[in-house]
Formats: C-alpha cells, structure tokens, sequence
C-alpha cells in the first residue's frame, strides 16, 4: 500500500477518550480519506478544539467512525494521519479525530502558544508555593522576559508589515534586546565563576570559551571599522 496515502480500509469504531486539554484554536486543514474501493474524498475543514491528541473537525461529508484520514495543516503544510472516533453536532458536520501519533506541532504555533500560556500560568502558581532553586528561578525569570519582549517586538514587525509600514526599526529593536540579554548571561556566567561554582570540567566550557573569542574577536573589528570611520 503507498505510503504517501492514508489506509483505505475502515477500522472498528472506537470509542472517544480525551486524554489532553483542548484549547479553542480554529486551524485550517485539508482531510483526505477513502473507503475500500469508493471514490477518494478530499475536502477543506476546520480543527476546532484542537489538542495533543486530536480534535474536532468541522467538515462534510461526514467520514465514518473509525475512517483513517490524512490531514494537511493548510497554514505549515505539515501532514498527519488521524482516526475518526465520534460525531459531534450532526447539523454542524463535525467529527472527533484522535491524531496517530499524538503531535505537540501539527496544529501550529498558535496551538503552542495556548497550550504554553495555560502551562506558565500553572506553573506561576506552583512557584508561588516556593521551594525553587533560587538561581533556577532566576535564569527562568530571565528566560520569560526574554521570551516576553521577542514576543512583542514580532508582533509589533508583524502589524507594521500588515499595514506597509517601515519594519527596519522593530528589527533593531529586537537586535538591542538580543545584545542586552547576551550582556546579561556574560555578566552571570562572570558572577557563577567568582562563586566558584563553575569547575575546568564543566560540560560546553570549551565550546563557549571558542565562541566568546570568536565574539570578541568580531566585537574588537566593529568597533576599529566605526573608529576608523569617525577619523575620516
């Protein structure tokens, strides 16, 4: 049987178990399938209620419980196979489909997104029991503010492009932010070396002790370019 195709043969039905949070994310899909020797459908649809494990999809016709199907996230190109377990609101054309295997990805990066917020905030009120590693939780204060202001200059590149405005400056932006936080770790990693907490044999030393001469070396040339420059 080609590969390339989902199975054209109908599985028993089985019955629908949710195994992971939903998050309300509409994603468009293309749902291919085919039963024994019928003509192959091929139709546009919307995951609704998407998660790990599967999701709804709003589509007609309506496949059979226990269709195999073939999905294309329309907005990546990513492909998935799912198996249809239930129907759901018949007047709505919608079926449940659990995804084989589960995929943290198919869906997209706003499904990450969703499903990242709601973990951040479990995780925000977990911290706020205490007992953290206070430098643990310092690189992860660190880490979500970086996070936070990426998060920001990209959405900010993203609505001037929308609207045909200059996005030149919101790239510098994200350069100065991107500088300021390399400046940040060195200055950490300069601390943890004072504390003696960090040993000749630590794992990646080499690595970064290559990489900040390298840095260092491109960092000396900028500066003689742009002194050189004033001079003229």
């Amino acid at each position: 049987m080609d590969s390339a195709r989902p199975s054209s043969d109908r599985l028993p039905p089985t019955r629908e178990r949710r195994r992971s949070q939903r998050f309300s994310v509409i994603v468009p899909v293309e749902v291919k399938w085919q039963i024994g020797d019928a003509t192959a459908h091929r139709e546009n649809a919307q995951a609704l209620g998407v998660s790990v494990h599967g999701a709804l999809l709003r589509v007609k016709p309506l496949p059979p419980v226990g269709t195999i199907l073939e999905l294309i996230n329309r907005n990546s190109g990513e492909t998935a196979q799912a198996r249809v377990v239930a129907h759901r609101g018949l007047r709505l054309k919608e079926v449940a489909v659990e995804l084989l295997p589960p995929s943290e990805t198919f869906w997209g990066i706003t499904f990450r997104l969703k499903k990242t917020s709601d973990e951040l905030h479990t995780l925000e009120e977990d911290i706020k029991l205490g007992g953290a590693d206070p430098r643990v939780l310092r690189d992860f204060r660190d880490a979500v503010d970086y996070i936070r202001k990426t998060a920001w200059v990209v959405y900010e590149w993203q609505e001037r492009q929308r609207r045909h405005k200059d996005a030149e400056t919101v790239i510098s932006l994200l350069l100065s932010e991107r500088l300021r936080r390399t400046t940040e770790l060195s200055a950490n990693i300069a601390a943890d070396l004072d504390a003696h907490q960090i040993a000749p044999d630590t794992p990646r030393i080499a690595e970064l002790s290559d990489a900040v001469e390298r840095l260092a070396l491109r960092l000396r040339d900028l500066r003689n370019d742009a002194e050189h420059a004033i001079h003229k």
